[in-house]
């Protein structure tokens, strides 16, 4: 993880920032609907979301790329 004195947040590699992805970005990137990864987060197998505004709610870019790599990685 590079982390760099002008960013204050670790990037999820050298081209993509960490940001905020709301559910549709979540949704792609790990080919689950909205019921089924707020299943997933009520059973804590999922990073959780914050919320962002009023009716806004959303996912730390790296925790999604880190779970998403950690099921890749897991050979059953």
């Amino acid at each position: 993880m590079n982390v760099s004195p002008a960013s204050p947040l670790p990037s999820t590699s050298d081209t993509q920032p960490r940001r905020i992805l709301r559910r549709d970005e979540v949704e792609s990137k790990t080919g689950f609907k909205r019921s089924h990864i707020y299943n997933l987060m009520k059973a804590g197998q999922f990073p959780q979301c914050r919320r962002i505004g009023t009716r806004a709610v959303g996912w730390d870019s790296w925790e999604i790329e880190q779970w998403v790599l950690q099921r890749l990685s897991v050979r059953t």
